[in-house]
């Protein structure tokens, strides 16, 4: 059974970090590309980042270029997101979520894309 599996959201203040998690399980993460997405109340889901499926490219929003850096382990199976300089409008449930890409394929911040997604994780920017 494919399925991703989302860690590291919590309560931070602003200006800290946090790091977030994608497990893989049930498939390779080796020919998909991985992305990032986010839903605050009230509001649509946005995206966040991608990684491509040898990480050698990535996409960001511009709400959180500069501060935010995706990065992936395939030996782990596993995709992160460093979170860095957060302001209170990042708090959202952050989901990742997985599509097959062909090799040296840009990845693409469309939530369309995307065929398989975890449950989510909450990150709260408060103080």
């Amino acid at each position: 059974q494919l399925q991703l599996v989302e860690s590291g959201g919590g309560l931070v203040q602003p200006g800290g970090s946090l790091r977030l998690s994608c497990a893989a399980s049930g498939f390779t993460l080796d020919y998909y590309a991985i992305g990032w997405f986010r839903q605050a109340p009230g509001k649509e889901r946005e995206g966040v980042s991608c990684i491509n499926s040898r990480g050698g490219s990535t996409n960001y929003a511009d709400s959180v270029k500069g501060r935010f850096t995706i990065s992936r382990d395939n030996a782990k199976n596993t995709v992160y997101l460093q979170m860095n300089s957060l302001k209170p409008e990042d708090t959202a449930v952050y989901y990742c979520a997985a599509y097959r890409l062909l090799l040296f394929t840009r990845c693409v911040l469309s939530s369309g894309e995307y065929d398989y997604w975890g449950q989510g994780t909450q990150v709260t920017v408060s103080s």
